[in-house]
């Protein structure tokens, strides 16, 4: 028997940005597939019916990969070496990209499954096109270290990176943290370094901003539990 395809489906990445992320095919496919492999069921349950899903939610099989032990991939298989059709959810933005779902599409290349990714938001791509920083040369590191002095070194190594390399360095950090990482990028880095911020992408309140380290010091910006991507050029 041939296997199914798995699907990644993108999400909004904020609250009321359901237009900004659903295009046409990506509904198409999930009213032609009733099976999940998600992050959170509750909410991939409501982004599909944001999404305009038309199978009652009742009929659908929702495997919840962030609930159980990964260590053992069978089960999420199940239906998709069956020949059944499924899509992969996220929490926010797209699966695969700083996310666990990234398991999942390794084990179906491993079981010759076909992948096929749909158009959606990623918060790290459209940070880098919003910046104006190099766009052919550019890393994302995820989360910097917590501890204050490693943190500092890091942000120090990341500036020397932007300016050897012509390369745009990305990084992230636990949204009620993000006021002290600016706090550090702003003590650690040198007045003429570029830093964009880019805070809550695609929501109503989206704020991105690239001006020096100089510039930024003179002004009071609030990153306090808002998802913020941080920049470096």
């Amino acid at each position: 028997m041939q296997n199914g395809t798995l699907y990644l489906i993108p999400v909004p990445l904020a609250e009321e940005a359901a237009h900004k992320t659903f295009t046409p095919y990506l509904v198409d496919t999930i009213n032609q597939i009733d099976t999940y492999i998600v992050e959170n069921s509750k909410t991939a349950r409501k982004f599909l019916k944001e999404a305009g899903l038309k199978t009652p939610q009742k009929d659908l099989i929702v495997h919840d990969y962030g609930k159980h032990n990964r260590n053992n991939l069978s089960p999420f298989f199940a239906e998709l070496t069956q020949g059944k059709d499924v899509g992969l959810m996220s929490e926010a933005g797209c699966p695969g990209i700083a996310d666990p779902g990234a398991e999942i599409v390794a084990e179906a290349h491993k079981r010759g499954i076909k992948v096929v990714p749909l158009v959606g938001p990623s918060s790290i791509l459209l940070a880098l096109m919003a910046s104006g920083f190099n766009g052919q040369s550019f890393t994302f590191w995820g989360y910097l270290p917590i501890d204050k002095e490693q943190r500092s070194k890091r942000i120090k190594d990341l500036e020397v990176s932007a300016t050897r390399y012509k390369q745009t360095q990305l990084f992230i950090e636990t949204p009620f943290r993000n006021n002290q990482l600016l706090e550090d990028i702003l003590k650690s880095c040198k007045s003429n370094t570029q830093l964009c911020i880019a805070c809550n992408i695609t929501a109503t309140d989206e704020f991105i901003k690239t001006q020096s380290i100089a510039q930024w010091r003179k002004e009071e910006v609030d990153l306090h539990k808002k998802p913020t991507i941080f920049l470096l050029s």
